[in-house]
């Protein structure tokens, strides 16, 4: 049987640099940063005390009042995130369709959150202290549960759960249930709240955090020789992918068509990279091989680009190991030096971006790379967007515990 060919009719955004689609990317052809200081805890005491945070966001715009305190903040970005990209899409479900309609929103750390006021609450005052709504409010499938009831999608309810490639994973994984007759169109993608407490700590103490606390906005340099880690960020980037000739009956604006998905593993270490690069460069080798793509038809690659010293490098290896002499051709950028990382969201937000390059025909800038680092030598768009035409663009997505994942937007 022939695959159903997947196309991108509507996004949501809520993050650092804007909670909706023209502020973010108005945001991101800019270059401005929306790293800042910590303001969710006192983090006086930790060595970052800076982080990207979603600002002027209230919940009960998209969740009934009375069940806003009964969500994590990650489940309110997430939902709102879907909200605005349903109503982007034009898409009605109705109870004639509601089958053929499914979600695929995941995070990467969930209701850590809630988890840590919990555990507070139980200390203190014991076991009858601890609410009724402590689970379903922490559980990461939950973001997608609560839009399946919110809007009556009876379609594929899941929530796949893979780090820092949580969102492009289930995005990969929406596009196989369409392409497969499982839906005729998911809202997929996926969310995150990382500025707790026990989030940054843990964080910290893995030293994999930027320490450049005087200069929040100078913190998240991809590339850079003084990059010193990543900044951690909250927010959800949630997209509608539907059946083409779903969307083209309907009259759907479509931006661009979903052509390509790849996954590995690297088999190599909890936290860091494999050697060379060598899981992502597959990654992205299954990924153009599923787009029936060469790698000289990729016009840019919105990369993984933390800001970390071994993650960074590894990258670009691997896009020289299977790029070769057309690597240096390609333009490469890492829009996480404005956003900061969102983990589990990271990758349903950097696939708007991708879809927005793709549409205007504008790189995103890397900005705060001054001194490229030893063995970082590609064309990486550094500090100022850049007019260009584009056809096909890879997003790629590295997890910790070695999961990887790359999409084809075309």
């Amino acid at each position: 049987m022939s695959k159903r060919r997947v196309v991108i009719t509507g996004m949501g955004i809520k993050s650092p640099v804007g909670n909706d689609l023209v502020s973010a990317w108005c945001a991101i052809r800019e270059g401005h940063s929306g790293i800042g200081l910590l303001t969710q805890f006192d983090a006086a005491t930790f060595p970052t005390r800076i982080a990207g945070e979603v600002r002027d966001f209230d919940p009960a715009a998209y969740v009934p009042a009375k069940d806003v305190k009964k969500m994590d903040p990650f489940i309110h970005y997430g939902v709102a995130a879907a909200v605005d990209a349903l109503k982007d899409a034009g898409l009605h479900p109705h109870e004639h369709d509601a089958e053929r309609i499914g979600v695929a929103v995941g995070a990467g750390i969930g209701g850590i959150a809630t988890i840590e006021r919990t555990s507070v609450t139980f200390h203190e005052g014991g076991v009858r202290k601890i609410s009724p709504f402590f689970v379903p409010s922490s559980i990461i499938n939950m973001i997608s549960g609560n839009l399946s009831i919110m809007l009556g999608l009876k379609g594929p309810n899941i929530a796949c759960v893979t780090a820092c490639t949580t969102a492009t994973h289930n995005l990969g994984l929406a596009m196989r249930m369409i392409q497969y007759g499982d839906a005729d169109a998911m809202i997929a993608g996926g969310s995150e709240y990382a500025t707790s407490g026990t989030a940054v700590g843990g964080f910290c103490a893995a030293r994999a955090l930027s320490t450049r606390n005087d200069e929040p906005t100078r913190a998240s340099r991809p590339w850079d020789r003084d990059r010193d880690g990543f900044v951690l960020s909250n927010g959800a980037g949630v997209l509608v992918l539907e059946d083409y000739e779903h969307a083209r009956k309907r009259g759907a604006r479509i931006y661009c068509e979903l052509t390509g998905f790849g996954m590995s593993g690297d088999a190599f270490h909890i936290t860091a990279p494999s050697e060379s690069g060598e899981g992502g460069a597959r990654c992205m080798k299954n990924a153009l091989r599923d787009a029936a793509l060469n790698p000289e038809d990729v016009d840019y690659i919105n990369a993984h680009g933390t800001s970390t010293p071994a993650g960074d490098l590894a990258e670009v290896q691997g896009i020289k190991s299977l790029f070769g002499a057309v690597a240096h051709k390609l333009m490469v950028s890492s829009t996480k030096s404005m956003t900061g990382h969102l983990l589990g969201a990271a990758g349903g937000v950097e696939a708007i971006f991708s879809v927005l390059a793709l549409r205007d025909g504008v790189v995103p800038p890397t900005i705060n790379l001054d001194h490229p680092g030893e063995g970082c030598d590609l064309d990486f768009v550094p500090n100022t967007a850049r007019q260009a035409p584009l056809r096909v663009i890879l997003s790629n997505s590295f997890g910790f515990g070695g999961t990887n994942g790359t999409l084809v937007f075309r």
